[in-house]
C-alpha cells in the first residue's frame, strides 16, 4: 500500500527537514545503536529522504528504509545509496530477513491516527526484529502539539517561498 500524502511535499521535505538524521544519530547511538556491532541490521521505519539512514549506514550498519511514499524514497535513493528501500506503509511492511535494531524519528509515528493503526505498525516491528532487538522512535504527546503544532511559519529565500500552518484538534 502506497502513503501518497507526502509525495508533494517530499522535495520541500528533502531541502529543508532531511539534515536532521546528522543531529539524531548521535542519541541513537546512545539508546542502543552503538551495542550493536558492525553489520548488524538495522530498520529505518518511515526513513523519509534518507538523511539518518545514511548516516546510520556511514558507522556501518547495513540499513532498510522503508516509506509509504515513493517520492520521499526516490530521494533517499540519492541521499543513500547502498541501502535496501522498500515503499510501504507503515502499518504493513514486511521484510526479507530480521533486523537487530529499528528506528523512526522525527515525529513520523504522529501521523498514524488511530490506536488500532499505532498498534498495527508496533505489530509489524515486532515481527520485523529480532529476538531481543530494540525499537526507538519518539512521538509528540499533547503537550508537544499544543506548544508546536499551532501556528505557522516561513521559508524565505531567492528560489522559493513556503508557508507551513500547523493545527492541533485534540478529537
Amino acid at each position: 500500500m502506497r502513503y501518497t500524502e507526502y509525495d508533494q511535499f517530499a522535495e520541500i521535505y528533502n531541502r529543508h527537514w532531511g539534515a536532521f538524521g546528522e543531529r539524531v544519530v548521535g542519541p541513537l547511538e546512545r539508546l542502543g545503536l552503538d551495542e550493536l556491532p558492525p553489520g548488524s541490521r538495522v530498520l529505518d521505519l518511515c526513513c523519509g529522504t534518507g538523511q539518518l539512514a545514511a548516516a546510520i549506514l556511514n558507522r556501518g550498519f547495513v540499513v532498510v528504509g522503508v516509506d509509504g511514499s515513493e517520492e520521499m524514497i526516490s530521494h533517499a535513493r540519492q541521499n543513500a545509496p547502498g541501502i535496501e528501500l522498500i515503499i510501504a506503509d507503515a502499518r504493513e511492511f514486511e521484510l526479507a530477513a530480521p533486523v537487530d535494531m529499528a528506528v523512526s524519528t522525527f515525529d513520523s509515528l504522529n501521523h498514524v491516527m488511530s490506536l488500532d493503526g499505532l498498534r498495527r505498525v508496533f505489530a509489524r516491528v515486532h515481527a520485523a526484529l529480532k529476538a531481543g532487538g530494540r525499537f526507538v522512535f519518539d512521538l509528540n504527546m499533547e503537550d508537544g502539539f499544543l506548544e508546536r503544532w499551532n501556528g505557522a511559519f516561513v521559508i524565505d529565500n531567492e528560489d522559493e517561498f513556503i508557508v507551513a500552518e500547523s493545527s492541533y484538534d485534540p478529537e
